[in-house]
């Protein structure tokens, strides 16, 4: 069976200290969850990590499994959102933004821009795109030294600039054996699991039998054994990004019979799963873990808030969001303007923060004082002073409450839907 385990320190308190974006945030594995994903590696490699390794597992722990996952989004799931997500929950995956690995190669001597992070974000995901095997490749050497705990690589991004131009993200679903073959590459790179994210199908590429074709054909050409399966297909011709997360219908039948027909394989199910109640109804049908995209973005405190108990059943941290924005401001002031050319700036570092009063009283002034503060603070601790005001202490020093309500039957008889078996002999014989 597949593990999904890393090794790490886990966030017990934010503290910011000297360097607080890391290169080597001392994550070490005691065990690799894949025998075939240490390739490549001359022996002085393994003599170092083998000492470093002896020296730090008596200090790690295990993180729990990958049950609730926050999905990769561009331009969302940035540093500071990762920061805050973790100052909420101990225990969520976390994924990067998708980065095309061509940006990695490029930007070879910029790289803790895009691939640094603090320690405290562990677990994290990595997401890579990209249709070049040869960038792939150094793309995923050149991030190994980030030590994320997996690397993803997107083949669900119905984006034109990426399935378009790009030609890759949900059109590499075309060709399996491509993605085979990046997978294969991307594994021989790195020393952590990989994994693959998808749609369900493409355009009229969306038949039960074509998905497992495509699972398949990855599977056995490479050592992949996670798949993040977004439980729709896409449409490449003439609809938005936006569109592709509604028109398209949700097919969760799908997930559930391909965690029948290969049960090797781990799957984390995607799309339309809005709280921690529907979440936990996924896993209650079995689902080996969840992820949830804007609902963990666009009401961080509601949906994040509860996954350390609902999900995980550990006891409640009692944090407020007082408590939450005073060890967020500690970071903010830490990084602003680290880039250079004054950025980030305290819009940048405070987005996330935006929807963490949720339809909570003070909510609107809050965020027409933000954007007036946008204007000219120059810090987080002042951007605080100006703003908080509008939130009423209530609020702001209260722990989650109950958990929100959601679809408890989102799932009711999903084993009655699934499609027919997929027979894997038949394909054998088809490729032979």
């Amino acid at each position: 069976m597949v593990k999904f385990s890393a090794y790490s320190l886990m966030i017990s308190s934010f503290t910011p200290f000297h360097s607080i974006i890391l290169k080597n945030p001392c994550r070490f594995y005691t065990n690799i969850p894949y025998s075939y994903s240490t390739k490549s590696r001359n022996i002085s490699y393994y003599i170092q990590n083998a000492k470093i390794h002896t020296e730090d597992v008596m200090v790690a722990r295990r993180y729990l499994p990958p049950l609730f996952s926050v999905a990769p989004m561009m331009d969302w799931t940035d540093n500071h959102y990762r920061t805050l997500a973790r100052l909420i929950s101990k225990h969520a995956w976390l994924y990067t933004e998708m980065l095309a690995a061509e940006t990695i190669v490029y930007q070879k001597g910029n790289l803790d821009r895009f691939l640094a992070y603090s320690p405290e974000q562990h677990p994290i995901v990595l997401q890579i795109g990209g249709s070049n095997l040869e960038n792939l490749a150094k793309a995923t050497e050149l991030a190994s030294a980030y030590n994320y705990d997996e690397i993803n690589f997107n083949c669900g991004c119905p984006s034109p600039k990426v399935a378009g131009h790009g030609c890759f993200g949900v059109r590499l679903m075309l060709d399996s054996k491509f993605v085979g073959e990046a997978m294969s590459i991307i594994a021989a790179n790195t020393n952590v699991p990989v994994s693959v994210k998808c749609r369900i199908g493409v355009d009229d590429h969306d038949s039960y039998h074509e998905l497992c074709d495509f699972i398949y054909k990855v599977s056995s050409l490479s050592p992949t054994r996670h798949f993040i399966i977004h439980s729709r297909k896409a449409l490449l011709n003439g609809i938005s990004p936006a569109d592709n997360r509604k028109i398209p219908p949700l097919k969760y039948e799908y997930y559930y019979a391909l965690m029948r027909d290969f049960p090797d394989i781990k799957f984390t199910i995607n799309g339309g799963i809005n709280s921690v109640v529907e979440v936990n109804a996924a896993l209650r049908e079995g689902a080996h873990g969840v992820m949830v995209g804007r609902a963990a973005y666009n009401n961080p405190w509601r949906t994040l808030g509860h996954v350390d108990t609902a999900i995980y059943g550990a006891p409640s941290s009692g944090l407020t969001r007082r408590e939450i924005l005073e060890r967020y401001q500690e970071y903010g002031d830490h990084v602003l303007g680290r880039d250079g050319n004054k950025r980030p700036n305290v819009r940048d570092v405070a987005k996330p923060l935006l929807n963490l009063f949720y339809s909570e009283p003070g909510n609107g002034l809050w965020k027409r004082k933000a954007d007036f503060a946008f204007q000219h603070c120059t810090t987080m601790k002042s951007f605080f002073e100006e703003t908080l005001a509008a939130i009423p202490d209530s609020v702001l020093d209260s722990p989650i409450a109950g958990v929100p309500s959601g679809r408890e039957d989102l799932f009711a008889n999903i084993h009655d839907l699934l499609p027919s078996s997929y027979d894997a002999r038949e394909q054998e014989a088809l490729d032979a």
